[in-house]
């Protein structure tokens, strides 16, 4: 059978291309080995299948260990309706897991199932189990969001809290090891089933240890995947530069490592009718994924999440759009809401975006929305904007310039200091869209801030927007965008001031500082 590169589901060893994980399996079963209950709990698509499934199948090789692997996933509403559907309908989902595998343990539970009407019964039915086993049982349950609307599934993990405890003081017997898998960790489930006047955060599921293990990939661990494609491919690519490109768009997000290694292969190298792969074919991937005309699952649950919470795309759109600081304290909800779907992570300058495709995604998907429902400031697309090989972004700045010059008054200064990076992004994007795209970079290599990258044609335009303070600020931003453009080996910068000053004037100016020409406009 061809392997592939996997977008959809479960990755199948012998089947997929896929990252040796075996670093991450052994902190695993470390906390397994201890008898930890835990949580996986990470975004949609975050390899959490997977990687119950490769921990079950290294578990099932150790004599001592009995592993039982369910999912919530298509079990529908009526199990969680009660005690006496809950309780016989969790050991025939095992009895159907282990069909395949250990259809001894299938028939044993599916039998027993037939006498266990409610947790009492089903309490009693584990600890027997316990005693007849003589081994040690690991209980795994993916997809735990799937009982995110109901209270039977809470009350079910207070029975297993009640034996765990109990069996520490010698009085029960249950699971050795239980982990839950899900975008949602027990305490944020419990958020949304319990009414304000309850105690959020006595937690049914307080007994579970910090599951703190990386499920995202590392440079190195992509290189294993690539080294076995490139093997089988019989291929010689830089093997270590494209893991590191990888990386750099997708933060390790092990779907859109996978999505982007996919266009590649199925894509972009047969177009050119040469299968060795180049840093360029990241950059080819990176924009096929990030057009607007392209979705997927993963997308569209990126958007349904914002669209869903209010507050929470409020603050995404200050940090993608308007470029705003905000700390990270995983304590603050909405902050904590965001890490837990995938859409924030921690960085030194607070709250980011997780990886470059979600911030491109996003940032598309709001200025979509703002010039669909507001006037579009740019009123047709000039020739001139373009050159054969690239933009002409002397030319667009100055073209800013004139449309400021025309519709500025005094009284839009409050507006233009709090919006001033949007309009100029609404001005900036129909005139790439379709030919190139632009990315806010959110940082670089040392963690400092730049504000837009272009990409254009295969050309890199790299553009500072800062706000008049003096010529002793504006020497530390020219050194400042200096600095960025020796990060991307370029000798060409662009820097965009807004100046608030009521005698302030339109200019422009050529600059040469250090090594770099630097075109300046004032606004």
């Amino acid at each position: 059978m061809l392997k592939e590169f996997n977008d959809t589901g479960l990755c199948v060893f012998g089947r997929h291309y896929m990252v040796d994980t075996s670093e991450k399996l052994e902190q695993i079963i470390h906390l397994v080995e201890k008898g930890k209950y835990f949580t996986i709990n990470r975004p949609r698509q975050f390899g959490k299948t997977t990687t119950l499934s490769l921990l079950a199948k290294r578990l099932s090789l150790m004599n001592d260990y009995v592993v039982l692997n369910i999912s919530f996933e298509g079990t529908g509403d009526a199990i969680f309706s009660g005690e006496p559907e809950f309780s016989p309908a969790f050991l025939r989902l095992i009895a159907r897991s282990e069909m395949f595998t250990n259809p001894d343990i299938a028939d044993y539970f599916e039998k027993q199932s037939l006498h266990v009407r409610n947790f009492e019964n089903l309490s009693l039915f584990i600890s027997r189990y316990m005693l007849h086993v003589k081994k040690k049982v690991v209980l795994m349950i993916d997809e735990v969001d799937k009982s995110s609307d109901n209270q039977i599934f809470l009350n079910f993990l207070g029975m297993l809290r009640n034996k765990y405890s109990r069996q520490n003081e010698g009085k029960d017997y249950t699971f050795h090891c239980v982990i839950l898998a899900g975008v949602h960790d027990i305490k944020t489930l419990k958020l949304k089933i319990r009414s304000d006047e309850e105690k959020k955060y006595n937690s049914p599921w307080n007994i579970a240890i910090d599951f703190n293990v990386d499920l995202s990939f590392a440079p190195t661990e992509i290189e294993t995947m690539l080294k076995e494609y490139s093997d089988d491919k019989q291929i010689r690519p830089d093997i270590p530069s494209i893991a590191e490109k990888l990386h750099y768009y997708t933060s390790g997000y092990p779907y859109l490592v996978s999505k982007l290694c996919k266009f590649i292969d199925e894509h972009i190298t047969p177009a050119r009718n040469n299968h060795n792969w180049y840093m360029s074919d990241v950059d080819a991937a990176f924009n096929m994924i990030v057009r607007e005309n392209y979705t997927t699952t993963l997308f569209d649950s990126l958007i349904k999440n914002l669209e869903n919470n209010r507050e929470l795309y409020n603050n995404v759109f200050n940090i993608v759009i308007n470029g705003k600081r905000i700390p990270f304290n995983i304590t603050v909800p909405i902050i904590n809401l965001g890490y837990l779907y995938g859409i924030l992570r921690h960085s030194q300058e607070g709250c980011q975006i997780h990886n470059r495709i979600f911030e491109q995604r996003i940032y598309n998907y709001m200025m979509t929305k703002l010039q669909t429902s507001e006037a579009d400031p740019i009123l047709a697309l000039q020739p001139e904007y373009y050159t054969e090989d690239g933009l002409n972004v002397e030319i667009i700045l100055l073209k800013f310039q004139i449309f400021m010059k025309e519709h500025h008054s005094h009284r839009d200064d409050k507006f233009l200091e709090r919006e001033g990076r949007l309009l100029f992004l609404s001005f900036l994007r129909p005139i790439i869209n379709g030919k190139g795209f632009d990315f806010k970079e959110p940082n670089v290599a040392d963690e400092r801030r730049m504000d837009i990258v272009i990409t254009f044609h295969n050309q890199r335009y790299v553009l500072e927007l800062k706000r008049w303070y003096g010529p002793k600020a504006h020497q530390e931003g020219l050194a400042q965008l200096s600095d960025y453009l020796d990060l991307y080996a370029l000798k060409q910068g662009y820097l965009l001031i807004y100046d608030f000053n009521k005698n302030k004037e339109y200019k422009q100016e050529q600059i040469i500082f250090r090594d770099k020409q630097i075109f300046a406009v004032w606004v």
